[in-house]
């Protein structure tokens, strides 16, 4: 099978997102596959839950759950030398992969670090860092860091799971920034409050999943697309972009499927193809 042409990758798509640095109006949005999406900001660089390598592929490729790749890599990520702050919203490989994160840290020695506090020891030991080095957050706890406010939400996947100290294990994060608000869900299913929790952040831009939740496919599931569709509406987002999906063949959705939902529901929504940019006013 044929990948998935990404919109522009490698040393294309680090010369737009160079080229861009100096703006100072709006923002913009690069998404880079799965759920990793790039905010640049004043010249500033936040990026969510990259995952930018074949580990898991490689991991799973003599099991009976094969990760086929559907899509091109957009960039190697020691290619991303301007990181100021990366987030992992959960422990799953897509979400914390130390493939991507070990040469992303090498590639920014100043970088920071956001995990939610449940899973520190279980960070530390994965990536091989100091315990005490990322910064933690919980729901209802924020932190500025490289010139964002991070505000931490829970995310059920699949369920609200917290650990003995009542710490979310699965989080999304709400980024403030110059006036503007986005939101990263991580993986989340629709839960009880998850609307009450996030209409008064009244979100610029939300990042939800559409893959939806397959029992058959023996993964934790997300948001459908009809589902990631009416959330925008119901929490007042004024842009939705979706995300987790043509990166493997048993767990992705059809982008036409949430576009389709997006426009009976009246959802603002953008769908970017992998290493395609979106300004934001």
């Amino acid at each position: 099978m044929s990948l998935i042409a990404a919109f522009q990758k490698d040393e294309v798509l680090l010369h737009d997102i160079e080229q861009h640095r100096q703006n100072t109006e709006g923002f913009r949005i690069w998404w880079l596959g799965q759920s990793g999406f790039l905010i640049q900001w004043q010249n500033k660089h936040l990026l969510f839950d990259p995952y930018l390598s074949d580990s898991l592929s490689v991991k799973y490729a003599a099991t009976d759950k094969p990760h086929t790749r559907m899509s091109e890599r957009a960039i190697a990520p020691a290619l991303l030398t301007m990181i100021d702050v990366v987030t992992s919203s959960h422990n799953h490989t897509d979400h914390l992969d130390a493939e991507t994160l070990g040469p992303l840290f090498a590639a920014n020695p100043d970088l920071q670090f956001v995990i939610p506090e449940a899973n520190r020891a279980f960070v530390g030991e994965r990536l091989k860092c100091a315990v005490d080095w990322p910064i933690g957050l919980n729901d209802g706890e924020s932190v500025v860091v490289g010139g964002f406010k991070l505000y931490g939400v829970p995310a059920a996947h699949n369920a609200l799971e917290r650990d003995a100290e009542g710490r979310c294990k699965f989080m999304g994060f709400v980024a403030e920034f110059g006036g503007y608000r986005v939101y990263h869900s991580g993986d989340t299913l629709w839960y009880d409050g998850i609307v009450d929790v996030l209409k008064p952040f009244a979100v610029d831009v939300a990042f939800l999943p559409i893959n939806g939740n397959k029992p058959e496919r023996r993964v934790a599931g997300n948001l459908s697309a009809e589902e990631a569709a009416r959330l925008g509406v119901e929490i007042g987002a004024k842009l939705v972009i979706p995300h987790h999906y043509d990166l493997f063949t048993f767990n992705t959705e059809d982008p036409q499927e949430f576009i389709k939902q997006a426009k009976l529901y009246g959802t603002p929504h953008r769908v970017l193809n992998i290493g395609e940019g979106a300004r934001v006013e």
